[in-house]
């Protein structure tokens, strides 16, 4: 009998051992799972923040560029608008008073012409009259040597027949009554000298019929 009770101590030791040893082994298990699901997870959020990473390196890269690019676009416009200042400046302290006094100038050259041009006006009229005149002189001469140039039967033809003859009506008047009465007379001499040849024909005929018979 107390052989058999450190005998069942012993058992009982021994099954308590074994017991603890299996919730040791199961716990060792669990907490290795668990390692195991937090690398895993630690290794996707790593792998995810890295590539996190690239992208943000890559916008930053981006944006870092174009910052660069419109960075020295800005430059390039603010040297231009500084130049164009510059030269606004060079122009308003050597240019505008070059123009003001090319604009004094050209306002006294205004005045001038403002009391020399109706004395001008004034002396062009005068020079187109004294040249109409001329012209008309002119053309006058070279209608009068053209028409004494003519031959006489041509320009007795013209005073009587035209009216573009240069010579005076009286003349033409003259003329035209001389044309007009010599033509009469002409005509009455005709028309004599017809009727005596008629006549004279016909003495002849009857004479010649009385020697005839």
């Amino acid at each position: 009998m107390p052989s058999t009770i450190p005998q069942k101590a012993q058992d009982r030791k021994h099954l308590d051992s074994r017991h603890s040893k299996s919730v040791l082994d199961s716990s060792v298990i669990s907490t290795s799972k668990v390692e195991a699901a937090l690398r895993r997870n630690i290794y996707r959020n790593n792998i995810r923040n890295e590539h996190l990473m690239k992208d943000l390196e890559s916008k930053l890269t981006e944006d870092l560029s174009n910052f660069r690019a419109i960075d020295s676009i800005i430059n390039e416009v603010y040297i231009g608008l500084q130049r164009n200042c510059q030269r606004a400046e060079s122009s308003l302290k050597q240019q505008v008073p070059q123009i003001q006094m090319e604009l004094g100038i050209a306002m006294e050259t205004l005045q001038d012409l403002q009391e020399s041009l109706p004395r001008t006006d004034k002396e062009v009229t005068h020079i187109r009259k004294v040249y109409k005149s001329g012209r008309d002189k002119a053309t006058a001469l070279v209608s009068h040597l053209t028409w004494l140039n003519t031959e006489f039967y041509e320009r007795w033809r013209s005073i009587i027949f035209t009216s573009s003859s240069p010579v005076s009506w009286r003349w033409k008047i003259y003329l035209r009554t001389m044309f007009v009465v010599s033509f009469i007379l002409c005509s009455w001499l005709f028309w004599i000298a017809l009727t005596g040849a008629y006549r004279a024909h016909r003495h002849r005929l009857v004479w010649g019929e009385k020697l005839m018979s």
